[in-house]
C-alpha cells in the first residue's frame, strides 16, 4: 500500500468508526540496531537506525476527556476516560496508548481526549520496536490535542516510562530515542548514558536488510528482565574494585579479566558479552562509512556468537535464519536484531543484490522451518513527527 492508499484507507475506516474525518496525523518509525544488543540498559553505546516502516495515528480531538482508539492491523480497541486509566487484559495492545496517557497524567498534564485510528507497517513482535512506534505516535497525538509542546528527548523518555512503568518491560532508551531522534539516510551512534547521538554514514554500496523469522517474541515477564538483573549484579560486584564503575559500560576488559572468577559463571558470561559488544559498537561506527566487507563480517559474526553463547538470547528460528543466509548472493554480514528470543536478524548486503540475496534466504529458511519469512531492505527514515498531506 503506497502513501496515498494508506491515507485513503485510514480515512475510510475513521469515517466508519467515528463519522467525519481526522483533523491531525502523526507518524513514528520503527528501528533496527546494527550493533549493540542489550547495551542500552548497561549505559553503553548502540549503533541504531530508523527504518522506513512506521506507525501512523489519525486523530480528532474530543471535549469529554475520553479516548477512543482502534487499529487497522489489530483486533479490538479501547474507549477509556483520562481520570482513571487501567490496563486492558483483553486487548493488550491498547496498553501502549493507555500507558502514554497514564505517564502524562502522572506528570501532571491536563490531557484532552481524541478519537484515534492507528495503522502500522512495522511488523509486530519482530524486534523492530513496533511498541515504541505506537507509544511515540500516541504521545505526539496527546501533545497536539493537549497543547503540551514536549521537546524530542522528553518524548523519548516519556515513551520509555510507558514501557517501564505501565507495560512492565524494563527496557532502556534505545527504541524510543531512535524513533524520535532518528535521521534520514544515516545511522545513529547513541550514547545511552549521555542521551546524545551523532550521525554515522552508511557506505553507499551497503544495503541494510531485515530478515524477519516471523517467530513472535514477548518481552514482558520474560528472560529480558533476567538478563538485565544479571548484568546489574555483575556491575555491582566489579564496582567493589573500581568506584568509577556505575554500569558495565565503565568496566575495562582488564578489570573484568582480573575478577571474572568472582562472578557466578552465568553472570560472567553476560558481562563479557556486554563489555565486548559495547566496543564492537564503536568499532562498527568507524567501519560502516568505509564499508570494508571483511571487517564488517568479523564484527557481525562476533556479535552473533556472543549473543548465542554468552548472552543466550537466541532461538531456533533465529539460528535457522542465520543458516539460511549462508552462501546467499551479496551477503556481507549478519547478526541478531532487537532483544533476541525470536524476531528478526539484520544483514548487510551488496546494494543491487538484495533481490537475489532475499530469494536465496527465503527459500532456504522455508525449506528448513516450513515458515515463510519476510525479508526486505530498509532505509533510514526521518524521526517521528506530524504528517502533512497536500
Amino acid at each position: 500500500m503506497d502513501r496515498t492508499g494508506r491515507h485513503e484507507a485510514i480515512e475510510r475506516e475513521f469515517a466508519k468508526l467515528y463519522g467525519g474525518r481526522p483533523t491531525a496525523w502523526f507518524r513514528a518509525p520503527g528501528r533496527v540496531d546494527l550493533m549493540g544488543s542489550h547495551t542500552d540498559y548497561n549505559d553503553g553505546h548502540v549503533l541504531t537506525m530508523t527504518v522506513d516502516r512506521d506507525t501512523w495515528i489519525a486523530i480528532r480531538p474530543r471535549t469529554d476527556r475520553r479516548v477512543a482508539v482502534a487499529s487497522l492491523n489489530l483486533p479490538g480497541g479501547a474507549d477509556f476516560g483520562l481520570d482513571a486509566i487501567e490496563h486492558d487484559a483483553e486487548v493488550p495492545w491498547t496498553d501502549y496508548v493507555r500507558g502514554a496517557a497514564w505517564v502524562l497524567r502522572q506528570g501532571g498534564a491536563d490531557l484532552a481526549g481524541f478519537d484515534g485510528l492507528l495503522h502500522s507497517t512495522v511488523p509486530f513482535g519482530s524486534g523492530l520496536s513496533s511498541s515504541a512506534a505506537i507509544e511515540i505516535a500516541t504521545l505526539l497525538a496527546f501533545d497536539a490535542v493537549s497543547d503540551l509542546h514536549h521537546e524530542p528527548l522528553e518524548l523519548a523518555l516519556l515513551g520509555q516510562r510507558v514501557e517501564n512503568e505501565f507495560v512492565g518491560v524494563n527496557c532502556g532508551i534505545l527504541d524510543q530515542y531512535t524513533s524520535v531522534l532518528g535521521t534520514a539516510g544515516q545511522a545513529l551512534l547513541l550514547d545511552c548514558r549521555e542521551l546524545s547521538s551523532r550521525p554515522v554514514t552508511i557506505a553507499p554500496q551497503l544495503a541494510v536488510v531485515i530478515c524477519d523469522t516471523r517467530a513472535p517474541r514477548q518481552l514482558a515477564g520474560s528472560e529480558y528482565d533476567e538478563r538485565r538483573a544479571q548484568c546489574e549484579a555483575g556491575a555491582a560486584t566489579l564496582a567493589r574494585y573500581d568506584h568509577d564503575v556505575r554500569a558495565l559500560r565503565d568496566v575495562p576488559p582488564e578489570l573484568f579479566e582480573a575478577h571474572e572468577s568472582e562472578l557466578e559463571p552465568v553472570v560472567a558470561r553476560r558481562c563479557r558479552f556486554i563489555i565486548e559488544e559495547n566496543q564492537r559498537v564503536l568499532d562498527l561506527a568507524a567501519a560502516l562509512p568505509e564499508g570494508n566487507p571483511a571487517r564488517l563480517s568479523r564484527l557481525f559474526d562476533a556479535s552473533y556468537r556472543g549473543a548465542t553463547q554468552l548472552l543466550e538470547i537466541g532461538a531456533p528460528s533465529m539460528t535457522a535464519m542465520h543458516d539460511a543466509m549462508t552462501g546467499a548472493p551479496g551477503l556481507i554480514a549478519r547478526r541478531q536484531a532487537g532483544a533476541g528470543f525470536g524476531g528478526c536478524l539484520v544483514a548487510l548486503a551488496v546494494r543491487g543484490s538484495v533481490d537475489t540475496f532475499s530469494a536465496h534466504a527465503e527459500c532456504a529458511y522455508t525449506d528448513a522451518t516450513g515458515i515463510e519469512p519476510k525479508i526486505f531492505a530498509v532505509d533510514a527514515a526521518p524521526g517521528a513527527g506530524p504528517i502533512e498531506f497536500d
